[in-house]
């Protein structure tokens, strides 16, 4: 998959942690619309903190990512160092350092390796005819089991969006999440291509739940070139919203030892914030995740995490409805046959529970994954 008109890549390894690619950078032709959303973690890294900064005026000209070491709680020397990467980029490729974004993840209290860094910084090229998706989302990876990427095409345009995430675990975001990077080809103003991200963002990104851990630097990027021209801006959005609903959904269902994906859809609420609020409830329940990763239908834990929202108030049980799949399994209780039919739903690779709480007439669907040992093993063993 190439990226739309307008950008090029260089992805290398620079030696951060071990043999495979680490370093990864896409440019633009040219200073370009911007828009990024970030975590809102007290222990935000340098680099969320210069990409903050930097994004402030909504352009950009590059993003620089470097994985398996995120750079966070290293006090001045690794701002300093973060500053140091960021001003390198431009200076290679021509541009002002408060044009260039930085991202970097992977294991949290330990600072760059310098010498290592700076000599990869001394590799990057004058030009950049590389235009693999493919090749950023292996690059970003640091615990993914599979690249993430996904496109779309602006209908009515010759218009593009591509986009690629990582990210299998200490996912629970807040204004962002993981390490997403989206490019367009497509002419938008900058007001309203911050405006469309940040509502895309929070209907797919915000709406993932791997663990309940908010990662410390989450970062959520979109720059876009201009080169196909004007397009129109709902067609846009519905563009950005496939690509943003795809990369949301590869991310839950790579979690960290993940077997299963797991779809839960809140209707009927008061408001959108009370569907969210519920619905994470349940998709971040370790019993409802459980349950779900040994296919067992046990609807009694999904009442659980409904009723454990008790400062909604306005939630009665007699009126909720609980459904695994399209099987209603509360009120109307499961027989028999309908017992054996939903045993096999729930042997599937994606479960959906739905559940309505007529309340008032507002929606929300979040995404996340099974809990299984993988999980316990691949965390336990982290830094070690």
């Amino acid at each position: 998959m190439k990226l739309p008109r307008g950008f090029g890549t260089y992805v290398a390894n620079i030696g951060i942690k071990d043999a495979s690619n680490d370093f990864t950078l896409v440019v633009a032709e040219k200073t370009c619309a911007a828009a990024g959303v970030f975590t809102q973690s007290r222990f935000a890294g340098p680099s969320v903190v210069l990409s903050r900064e930097n994004i402030a005026n909504l352009s950009a000209r590059a993003v620089v990512v470097i994985s398996k070491n995120a750079n966070v709680a290293t006090g001045a020397e690794g701002l300093s160092n973060a500053r140091e990467v960021v001003n390198a980029v431009a200076q290679k490729i021509g541009c002002k350092a408060k044009d260039v974004l930085i991202a970097s993840t992977g294991v949290i209290g330990r600072q760059y390796p310098m010498s290592n860094v700076r000599a990869g910084l001394a590799a990057i090229p004058n030009t950049f005819v590389n235009t693999s998706a493919e090749d950023i989302a292996r690059g970003i990876m640091t615990t993914d089991t599979v690249q993430k990427v996904a496109e779309s095409v602006v209908a009515g345009s010759s218009a593009r969006v591509v986009g690629v995430a990582k990210g299998v675990g200490m996912i629970e975001p807040n204004m962002a999440t993981l390490i997403t990077m989206i490019f367009t080809d497509a002419l938008i103003t900058k007001p309203e291509l911050d405006k469309i991200f940040r509502r895309i963002m929070d209907k797919t990104f915000n709406c993932v739940s791997i663990d309940t851990d908010t990662s410390t630097s989450d970062t959520a990027i979109i720059l876009a070139s201009g080169n196909a021209g004007s397009v129109d801006l709902a067609n846009f959005e519905q563009a950005l919203s496939e690509v943003a609903l795809s990369l949301t959904k590869q991310v839950a269902r790579d979690g960290e030892g993940a077997e299963k994906l797991l779809e839960v859809c809140l209707d009927g609420a008061r408001d959108v914030r009370q569907a969210k609020l519920v619905a994470k409830s349940i998709v971040n329940s370790p019993l409802v995740k459980t349950a779900v990763h040994g296919a067992d239908p046990n609807w009694g834990r999904v009442a659980m995490a409904i009723g454990k929202c008790s400062d909604e108030r306005d939630i009665d049980e007699q009126r909720v409805v609980i459904r695994f799949g399209n099987q209603e399994v509360y009120p109307t209780f499961v027989d028999a046959f309908g017992l054996d039919a939903l045993s096999k739903y729930m042997h599937s690779d994606t479960v959906r529970i739905h559940v309505t709480l007529n309340t008032g007439n507002a929606e929300c669907t979040v995404w996340g994954c099974d809990l299984t040992d993988g999980y316990i093993r691949i965390n336990a063993d982290y830094t070690t």
